[in-house]
């Protein structure tokens, strides 16, 4: 193997973005815990559910490597993680044609998960591939107009875990190929239990905005933090910690779960750890770090989560 083998396969691997797989893996292990709690859970719904948002994940990542290089939203200034289009590692057309393939995959994953969940599953899976590339391409790029907070919210949030929850439940109270959603197979609990996830997943995205906030006020990237300031996005990143650590004691208080859903507060001093840095630093050099510890904070919430549903 030559070095330049080596790098451009380092390259293919910095455009996937591993590290943002938990953002994929975490609504999977809510929805497998709650649907353990409830008695529908099932094995090939779940791990189809997770290699569909993980693709998905990944050809997002694509996406915007391809889409914020062609449109110069990146440039040398770029304090975050190495992005192969814009640096020249890859290129644009072939780091295009992964993205396509990837979303491909996902669509040939996701035909099983329509045969087990019908029409609800066909128009979220839809949705997913479109927003994925909607997030940083097309006429109207969600992330350039300040859409990229409600796009991670719901797609990689609430339809993650309640997606995830469904299938599962489709698989075992359901017929295959409903045209509409099944009775049981969507729960108030499944909605409220997603809102966690949601919320540190939408603050994976604010760390990025607060520290690319300079950079994309000179691109004509209008993200909420060049909208509306450090500020805004400091509260909203404290604001949504807070709605992850309520809705544990809610589950607890109102939904007569056990205590093992509060599993998720040991994570607690982590996350005012990483919320002080975040309202009080502005450089890549600190808020790369605190991007990484968010998500891990997910990754650990999501498996504390996920166990303490299920017990």
């Amino acid at each position: 193997m030559s070095g330049t083998e080596l790098s451009r396969r380092q390259a293919w691997v910095a455009a996937a973005r591993p590290q943002t797989l938990p953002a994929a893996a975490a609504p999977v292990i809510v929805g497998v815990g709650l649907a353990i709690h409830d008695g529908v859970a099932a094995v090939a719904p779940a791990v189809a559910a997770f290699v569909g948002a993980a693709l998905i994940q990944i050809g997002t990542n694509f996406a915007n490597d391809y889409y914020d290089a062609i449109q110069g939203a990146d440039t040398d200034d770029r304090e975050g993680f190495t992005r192969v289009t814009q640096a020249g590692l890859i290129e644009p057309g072939q780091v295009k044609a992964a993205m396509y393939l990837t979303f491909g995959a996902a669509v040939v994953v996701g035909s099983y998960l329509v045969y087990v969940g019908g029409v609800p599953i066909l128009v979220i899976g839809l949705l997913s591939v479109i927003s994925g590339i909607a997030y940083t391409g097309g006429p109207y790029p969600l992330g350039y107009h300040g859409l990229g907070d409600l796009f991670v919210f719901v797609f990689f949030g609430v339809i993650a875990v309640a997606g995830t929850y469904y299938v599962q439940a489709a698989a075992v109270l359901a017929a295959p190929l409903a045209t509409t959603i099944p009775p049981g197979t969507i729960t108030l609990e499944a909605v409220v239990a997603s809102l966690p996830i949601a919320a540190i997943s939408t603050n994976i995205l604010v760390v990025n905005n607060i520290r690319d906030k300079a950079e994309d006020e000179t691109t004509g990237k209008h993200t909420l933090a060049v909208r509306f300031g450090y500020g805004f996005s400091r509260a909203e990143y404290i604001g949504l910690l807070a709605v992850a650590y309520i809705v544990p004691i809610w589950l607890w208080l109102a939904a007569d779960f056990s205590l093992g859903v509060l599993l998720p507060l040991v994570t607690l001093p982590v996350a005012i750890r990483v919320a002080e840095t975040v309202r009080t630093e502005t450089s890549g050099a600190v808020l790369n770090p605190a991007l990484e510890t968010t998500g891990k904070l997910l990754a650990g919430y999501a498996l504390l989560f996920g166990v303490g549903l299920a017990i």
